[in-house]
């Protein structure tokens, strides 16, 4: 085999490699969708969050003051950009506005960039606030704080502000995008379950069916106690178009395998370097 044969076929297996990477750069997310049936209001507790889709824009009104939430799931291989527009009343004195992301064990997110706290200055007619969280992981040691694949929370509120514009009517604008960064944020290892609100209760309550149907009456009849028992109680329903991934697969495997091939290419191109045009005779003369 010759050498120009030997980097022909490594840079078309590179090629080849290649293309389907850039073009999945180049599509939109898959969990974008239209903003019809966005929430027009936001909650007021962890519990009470108004649920969105990534890349619905979710609107809400309130006042200065308040804690606004929503919820949206977030899916391993996603790093999440939240924005949020905060528009002000007329007349206000300066005022600092913070935008926070948790996640569904209610822990903190940190955000590698974007402005989560800014401060309005008086009389601005609206200020925006922006956080670009850490790519979520599919699987973490239990004493990190990595993002895992679930529901996570925003919320809204301001942090600084006069006596005089407490309780005063704002409007708020939500909305998160992610972008998918692929093999390069996967790691061996996968949750058993996604973290959602109520998916334990969920599971626990589907467990133990079989065993309410066996604590009925003589008559026949359930009692109330085991009929409850068998209700789910999801606190979240929102979940990645597709439902979750979180599994083995990733690119990575695919640059493993190229890898592999380039490896094996490499080696037959040093063999055909080096082993000359040919072994000398060790026939002796005359021979």
């Amino acid at each position: 085999m010759s050498i120009t044969r030997v980097l022909s076929t490594a840079l078309l297996a590179v090629g080849l490699a290649a293309a389907p990477a850039a073009a999945d750069d180049a599509s939109p997310s898959p969990s974008a969708s239209a903003d019809g049936g966005a929430p027009t209001q936001a909650g007021t507790s962890f519990r009470t969050a108004a649920e969105i889709e990534q890349g619905q824009q979710a609107t809400a009104s309130g006042s200065t003051g308040d804690y606004l939430y929503w919820s949206f799931p977030a899916d391993a291989g996603q790093r999440p950009d939240v924005k949020a527009t905060v528009k002000l009343p007329d007349s206000h004195a300066g005022q600092t506005w913070q935008l926070d992301v948790y996640d569904g064990l209610r822990r903190r997110q940190a955000c590698q960039y974007g402005a989560q706290t800014r401060t309005a200055a008086q009389g601005a007619t609206s200020v925006e606030l922006a956080c670009v969280m850490r790519t979520v992981r599919a699987w973490s040691e239990p004493w990190a704080d990595d993002p895992l694949p679930g529901t996570y929370y925003i919320r809204l509120t301001v942090v600084d502000l006069t006596s005089a514009d407490l309780g005063q009517p704002v409007s708020a604008e939500v909305k998160v995008d992610s972008k998918d960064i692929g093999g390069s944020a996967a790691v061996d290892g996968s949750l058993a379950e996604p973290l959602v609100p109520g998916i334990a209760v969920k599971s626990a309550s589907d467990d133990s069916s079989s065993s309410s149907d066996s604590s009925s009456s003589d008559d026949g009849s359930s009692s109330d106690d085991g009929s409850s028992s068998t209700k789910s109680a999801v606190l979240s329903s929102i979940e990645p178009d597709g439902g979750w991934s979180s599994g083995w697969w990733s690119d990575r495997w695919v640059w493993t395998g190229i890898g592999g091939v380039l490896a094996a290419l490499a080696g037959i191109g040093g063999y055909a370097l080096t082993r000359g045009a040919g072994r000398p005779s060790r026939m002796p003369p005359g021979a």
